[in-house]
């Protein structure tokens, strides 16, 4: 059962991104609360408070053979993801747990506290071999509640100790706290990050991605990380038509400015209850040009709010498609960003002597 709390469905949480609670596709049936027209004003809403929940994992490396991902590992240290961006894929993962991908999926957030235990364990395996492990491929691995688990930092350490290659996607600041290991692990060209810079606009920022890290914020962090030596990259998504495309220059040149190397895009995606609370969010914020915006992203994804085919998932296809993907290869010729082929080493993997274990010296 999922409630929607507030007496009118297009309020919304203050510092939340979902205006509702709506259930999940799995859910037999939901509920919710509406007003009957005779309260003078709306009742408040409640504060919000974020519940932390552990997560006894069994496993931690994922895989997938997908054609479209440049990897083939992954890890998440959390499920769910207080930075509450409206548009996060992984909102419809909360419902296989009979939870809304709505705001319980921003303020329900399992944590992993044997991550790190679980990883040591398979990179220690004899069958395993060594390849790029992703973090952040579905919620943020630097989201607020690190700061109090530092279950990714863990994971890190145990990466270097195995000299383990791995790729970052972020948004959050925390990731400076880890810039020491990071930069040691660079230099052996064992990690990869990228930042996502979706706008440029603090207004819209707060909106779209309400418990993030400003623009300003996030392009000091490209700053510092570049400082340092680690290979960065700008991720300038989603791409929403009629909202945000607009930015996609600026963003890649502020980026490049910072010294960022490397840059890549990816189209709004909606897949199962992201649209729905897209919609939602739309005529909570943008009533005006929720239309319009829909109608592009339609354009784009032949006649539908998503198409989920490997070929074009993150692209589209369609005018809009093919402009927004001309821009980009038109800005990153200008900037010189993509130019030098990223590479991570997996030659120098090994597996540190466990306790009590002697080293061979021969």
């Amino acid at each position: 059962m999922s409630d929607n709390n507030s007496a009118n469905p297009l309020r919304h949480h203050k510092g939340r991104g979902a205006a509702s609670n709506m259930a999940g596709r799995f859910t037999d049936y939901s509920s919710t609360r509406e007003g009957d027209g005779w309260a003078v004003t709306a009742e408040p809403l409640e504060r919000l408070l974020t519940e932390a929940i552990e997560e006894k994992a069994r496993s931690i490396i994922a895989t997938n053979q997908s054609p479209d991902i440049p990897f083939t590992q992954s890890i998440n240290p959390y499920r769910g993801c207080e930075h509450g961006c409206i548009y996060c894929y992984a909102r419809p993962a909360h419902a296989y747990m009979d939870l809304s991908p709505g705001l319980d999926f921003e303020s329900r957030i399992f944590f992993k506290p044997n991550a790190a235990t679980l990883l040591e364990q398979a990179l220690r395996r004899r069958n395993y071999r060594c390849s790029p492990i992703a973090l952040g491929t579905n919620t943020d691995p630097y989201q607020p509640l690190e700061k109090e688990k530092g279950i990714t930092r863990t994971i890190l350490q145990v990466m270097q100790q195995f000299r383990q290659p791995t790729t970052i996607v972020t948004k959050g600041q925390l990731i400076l706290r880890d810039l020491p290991i990071l930069a040691e692990m660079a230099q052996d060209k064992l990690v990869q990050i990228a930042i996502s810079v979706t706008t440029l606009d603090n207004a819209l920022k707060r909106k779209l991605e309400p418990r993030t890290a400003g623009p300003s914020a996030r392009l000091r962090i490209i700053e510092q990380l570049s400082a340092a030596g680690i290979p960065t990259t700008v991720l300038a998504a989603p791409m929403i038509p009629a909202l945000n495309d607009c930015e996609l220059e600026a963003i890649l040149t502020a980026a490049r400015n910072a010294g960022a190397e490397h840059a890549a895009y990816i189209l709004l995606r909606l897949p199962h209850e992201v649209a729905p609370l897209f919609r939602e969010w739309l005529a909570v914020h943008y009533p005006q040009r929720a239309r319009h915006v829909m109608s592009l992203i339609r354009q784009s994804r032949g006649g539908k709010d998503y198409q989920s085919d490997f070929s074009q998932r993150r692209t589209g296809t369609g005018v809009f498609a093919q402009l927004l993907r001309r821009r980009f290869h038109v800005a990153t010729g200008k900037l010189g960003l993509n130019d030098r082929r990223l590479s991570l080493d997996c030659s120098g993997f090994r597996p540190p002597p466990e306790p009590g274990e002697q080293r061979v010296l021969f």
